[in-house]
């Protein structure tokens, strides 16, 4: 009996000791393995602690803003409610629209796009389910966050353009970063940020963006904000503000005159290549395109045949027709081709071969030479001065004074057209055929294939004006520059400069009877009217009646083009207008064009223009005046 209790307990003490041994192998495996967690581990499950306590949230810097020559503001930001939501954190994306639902408005399209975007989108990146929420939403949302998980209200800003209409081709307009762009930046996908798409926005995008910040929180398991800690954060640094050449008022008032007509203007100060105005109508509201534009309104935007999303002023292209004769003029002076008093007879048409070229004066206008050929814009003279030089000497000087050019002025320049001065080399490799002096004709008096826009008919305008080589600028050069001379004789300019005058101020001019001048006291301007011809009215349409451009369809109509510059002694601004199928360019684009540059004149902030009148005043010059 003693022996089977001495085996009992030798039993129980193997037992024990195993189970003590176990005990103490466990216990130094669990210490070993929070040696390695708290010891040698440290830093590393001390940072994924910290990722599931604290997280980093990108802040979103704030745009510059975009503002003309004056500091008046054409592009800036407001305060803009939103609602976000988060797959990681709201499970059930239906679940989740239902809940919030309850609070807010919901349609089937909206729950559609969200549901979309979250399936296509990282669990941990937010998505949109509503922006520019109003006030009593987005508090309600708010208030019932707990109810909520996976929702963020959120308070941002939005690009918002207080001068729509008068700015919408020039500022451009943000929208969010299409894929291609994005790409893995996290700035670029978040939903709230905005990427310059068009205009100024998108030409100085990377310095008006700006440079993301992060805020760092705390969060609870369920990934709800706790506090924040902005001294462990980096703030956003927010994009530096645009200033443009562009006067505001200058801008509204050329948007205002040419508004019922699809038409475009631009105002150039001549000595510096500033560009004052770049107006097209009619216009658009670029705040549509922010938030995401309804395709009924987009359908109907883009369908108007006024094509008011189009910018006539640097992609419009035109035949620039009798706007160029005094270009043609200069050529013939350079060349020696024709004398400035050598005359012309012109009796309304002259035949090439077997065919007849007219001109627009159908009884003719008589002897003319050079000034008066400007002066009343007779095709006749035109085609005989053409002949004389040829197309080669045309085009040289075409582009010499800025025709067919991209010009950098602060737009992409592949939003630009180009234009086109065409050669014989061109025309051969269009149409496999050569070149014809029935071409040269055509393009001596501006028709046929020569395309201009109006940024390049102002830098023409502008070249003449003062002989040099006036580039365009949106936006200020630090150093005043000082343009090259024209390689022309000056007497030449000048020759070119009193027709121009005399377009506006004598009889018989195209744009006489129609302006009057430019109604500033002293102050003259020199012009060029143009007629862009679009469709031909038959003889057999002629006999059904059809005797006038204002007979044919709105489309069929005849371009009015009209470039001017003043004080026409001292010239400061240059103005070209194009209305398209306005009937001619006297009745339809002379008088804005007048009124835009008057407006320049008044307003002109050196009182220059004050004093050229007041020297070129016959009565203050009786009294001594200065």
């Amino acid at each position: 009996m003693r022996r089977d209790k001495q085996e009992s307990q030798s039993q129980f003490n193997r037992r024990t000791f195993m189970l003590g041994a176990g005990g103490v192998g466990v216990f130094a495996a669990i210490g070993s393995q929070l040696y390695n967690l708290q010891i040698l581990n440290e830093d590393q499950y001390r940072v994924l602690s910290d990722n599931n306590q604290f997280s980093f949230r990108i802040q979103l810097p704030t745009r510059g803003r975009i503002l003309d020559r004056f500091g008046e503001t054409v592009a800036e930001n407001r305060d803009s409610y939103r609602i976000y939501i988060v797959r990681e954190q709201a499970g059930d994306p239906v679940l989740a629209l239902d809940r919030l639902s309850r609070f807010m408005p919901l349609g089937e399209a909206r729950r559609e796009r969200v549901l979309r975007e979250l399936a296509r989108t990282p669990r941990f990146q937010p998505v949109t389910v509503a922006e520019g929420v109003d006030w009593e939403t987005f508090s309600r949302v708010n208030l019932h966050l707990p109810e909520l998980p996976g929702v963020m209200p959120d308070v941002g800003e939005v690009r918002t353009y207080p001068m729509p209409a008068a700015f919408a081709h020039v500022a451009g307009y943000v929208q969010s970063a299409p894929p291609e762009i994005a790409g893995n930046d996290p700035l670029l996908r978040h939903p709230a940020f905005r990427v310059g798409r068009t205009g100024v926005e998108i030409s100085r995008d990377e310095e008006l963006r700006g440079s993301a910040g992060s805020l760092k929180v705390e969060v609870n398991a369920f990934g709800r904000v706790i506090r924040e800690l902005p001294e462990q954060s980096r703030p956003a640094e927010p994009g530096r503000d645009v200033t443009l050449t562009i006067d505001a008022a200058s801008q509204r008032f050329a948007t205002e005159r040419l508004a019922g007509q699809s038409a475009s203007a631009v105002a150039m100060d001549v000595r510096t290549g500033e560009i004052l105005a770049l107006a097209s109508t009619p216009s658009f509201d670029p705040n549509l395109f922010v938030l995401g534009i309804p395709s009924r309104e987009f359908r109907d935007l883009n369908e108007n045949p006024y094509r008011p999303l189009f910018n006539k002023a640097i992609n419009g292209l035109y035949a620039p027709a009798s706007t160029v004769k005094g270009m043609i003029s200069l050529a013939a002076l350079r060349h020696g081709v024709m004398r400035p008093g050598e005359r012309v007879n012109c009796r309304g048409s002259v035949r090439l071969g077997d065919r007849t070229f007219h001109c627009w004066r159908r009884e003719g206008h008589g002897a003319v030479n050079m000034h008066d050929a400007i002066k009343v814009s007779c095709d006749t003279y035109f085609y005989e001065v053409a002949s004389r030089l040829g197309i080669e000497r045309i085009r040289e000087t075409a582009l010499e004074l800025g025709m067919g050019q991209l010009f950098d002025i602060g737009i992409p320049m592949l939003s630009q057209a180009g234009g086109l001065f065409p050669s014989p080399q061109w025309k051969r490799a269009r149409t496999g055929q050569g070149w014809t002096m029935g071409d040269t004709y055509n393009v001596g008096i501006g028709q046929g294939a020569v395309l201009s826009s109006p940024l390049q008919l102002a830098v023409m305008t502008a070249r003449l004006a003062t002989g040099r080589a006036v580039e365009p600028t949106l936006y200020a050069r630090p150093v005043a520059p000082e343009f090259p001379r024209l390689d022309y004789d000056p007497a030449h300019i000048e020759a070119i400069h009193n027709a121009h005058v005399g377009v506006v101020h004598e009889p018989g001019g195209t744009s006489y009877w129609s302006l009057g001048g430019l109604g500033v006291d002293g102050v003259r301007m020199a012009g060029k009217t143009g007629t862009s011809q679009v469709y031909s009215i038959s003889a057999e349409e002629r006999a059904r009646g059809v005797r006038s451009q204002d007979d044919l369809p709105w489309r069929l109509r005849n371009h009015g083009l009209f470039i001017c510059y003043a004080p026409a002694e001292e010239p400061r601004y240059a103005v070209a207008v194009i209305v398209e199928h306005g009937g001619g360019g006297a009745r339809s684009a002379a008088q804005p064009a007048r009124d835009i540059l008057r407006d320049l004149i008044i307003r002109d902030p050196s009182g220059r223009a004050g004093r050229i009148a007041a020297r070129h005043d016959p009565i203050q010059l009786a009294q001594g005046g200065r």
